[in-house]
């Protein structure tokens, strides 16, 4: 029952991402370039998409953390650190940089691996080189 929930979740999370454009790094860059609002080049939709995502997650995120268990069974893994650490600004400043120079973020660019683009599998494969990279780093420190 888990991995069928979990795949119907999938594949609408997917969707969504293709639905709005997401998964498209031109589009995510036109709203990134912010300096574009003078000459009327910048596109905020996205700020529709993310304000949607928001609306939909957090009633859920509020149910979510009244419970003991997940609706389909296993334990509640919601996230309890909330100290900001040199780390997290230093991997979420990387992650921004990496988003503003590509336009892909990590979900959206495994929902653009179906289009089978060469850049698109770059970025997967050197995101996922990245991943491990970190992941040796944090291992070995």
């Amino acid at each position: 029952m888990r991995i069928l929930v979990s795949l119907i979740c999938g594949t609408l999370f997917g969707a969504g991402l293709y639905i709005s454009g997401m998964i498209d790094p031109q589009k995510v860059l036109g709203f990134l370039d912010i300096w574009a609002i003078a000459d009327g080049g910048w596109d905020p939709s996205l700020a529709f998409v993310m304000g949607g995502g928001l609306i939909v997650a957090t009633p859920i995120f509020q149910f979510a953390k009244k419970r003991s268990d997940a609706v389909c069974g296993g334990g509640m893994n919601l996230p309890t650190n909330k100290n900001i650490t040199t780390k997290l600004i230093l991997g979420g400043a990387l992650f921004g940089i990496g988003w503003g120079l590509v336009g892909y973020c990590p979900g959206p660019a495994l929902s653009a691996l179906a289009f089978g683009q060469t850049d698109t599998i770059i970025f997967v494969v050197t995101m996922l080189a990245g991943m491990a990279g970190a992941r040796a780093l944090r291992l070995h420190a």
